[in-house]
């Protein structure tokens, strides 16, 4: 019978990365509840009392990044320097840009073209392993 090792990595409230979850998040819910055909790749980051959102983001959405950024981490608490960042005073980076070209043609065209036609983008889970046996 074969075994195999399965990780993951899972952390609990106040990790910076559920900070970042949450923010790409809403900014996602934003530019969806305006227009449901955006395409989002939304990235956030987090250090000590900044917050940096990036992408490429295509939607005809008006979408305030940054106050969508302060709203989100005041609803988490996050209001003093004290616990790291502070909403209200935290320096706010947005650097969002049209998606490529190259992974729209890839990745739209669903009305159009066959499934198996359709990219899936940069996102996936992907499993294996290291080898040196390859020729």
């Amino acid at each position: 019978m074969d075994t195999f090792l399965f990780t993951s990595e899972s952390v609990n409230e106040g990790h910076p990365d559920k900070i970042c979850d949450q923010v790409s998040d809403a900014i996602l819910d934003a530019c969806l509840e305006q227009d449901p055909e955006s395409k989002v790749a939304c990235e956030t980051c987090t250090k000590t009392n900044m917050v940096m959102v990036f992408g490429e983001i295509t939607t005809k959405a008006k979408v305030d990044y940054e106050k969508i950024v302060r709203d989100t981490c005041r609803g988490i608490g996050f209001v003093s320097a004290d616990v790291g960042l502070d909403a209200n005073n935290c320096k706010v980076i947005v650097n969002v840009e049209q998606q490529s070209p190259d992974i729209a043609q890839g990745v739209h065209g669903h009305f159009t073209k066959k499934p198996e036609e359709i990219g899936a983008g940069d996102q996936g889970h992907m499993f294996g392993y290291a080898t040196d046996e390859t020729p």
